[in-house]
């Protein structure tokens, strides 16, 4: 993390934050997708300690979400695999944003977030904050597609294409701020249905040594 702090390039960053309690196949779909589309240099995956709208139940230890989500990443050299909040000592989106901004200052940042998340936007603190401090780039996913858009219009301002937002990012408006909605082949990946699966294999697991 501190190498990439003290990096002096002017790059375009998508941020990507989240629990990742597993990262899985759609992160990594949403990832690449975004890089296309937008013509990013890199995107930065924000794990995070403890997500503020999710308990703590269930929630896997950091340090197993990142060698997990590392590993994952592993052939993609342009993904990087962070936890900035332990530094920061925050888990509140809108002041992560803020701070890696001003230790980052020569880079273009934009906030990256599927369409499921943009549906409880409202939910987040400060979301006003982030709206019209950071560039925001929704990926489209399986059943959030019109929610998602409905929202972005309630929430946000300047809805551009993804190319118009990617010319932006690699010109001296890098800092206009604006969202566009990213479609395409939608991945139905979750980790909440990562994580019941995986219970469930254990219970059928634990079951069949019983019987055994």
């Amino acid at each position: 993390m501190p190498q990439l702090f003290h990096d002096r390039r002017r790059l375009r960053i998508g941020l990507f934050g989240g629990s990742f309690n597993p990262a899985h196949d759609g992160h990594l779909h949403l990832s690449d997708l975004a890089q296309r589309q937008l013509r990013l240099d890199e995107v930065w995956w924000l794990v995070s300690p403890q997500n503020p709208l999710k308990g703590e139940a269930g929630m896997a230890d950091l340090a197993k979400r990142l060698a997990v989500a590392r590993n994952l990443v592993a052939r993609r050299q342009r993904v990087r695999v962070i936890a900035p909040e332990v530094e920061f000592g925050s888990n509140l989106t809108f002041r992560t944003l803020q701070r890696l901004r001003a230790r980052c200052p020569e880079h273009g940042f934009i906030w990256l977030m599927g369409a499921d998340n943009l549906v409880g936007f409202a939910a987040w603190q400060r979301h006003d904050v982030i709206a019209r401090t950071m560039p925001i780039a929704v990926i489209d996913r399986p059943g959030y597609s019109y929610p998602a858009l409905r929202t972005g219009a309630a929430l946000l301002r300047r809805r551009i294409t993804p190319r118009q937002m990617a010319r932006e990012l690699a010109s001296s408006q890098r800092d206009r701020i604006g969202w566009c909605f990213i479609a395409g082949r939608r991945h139905h990946a979750s980790a909440t249905a990562l994580r019941q699966a995986g219970r469930q294999a254990g219970r059928q697991g634990a079951k069949a040594e019983k019987n055994d």
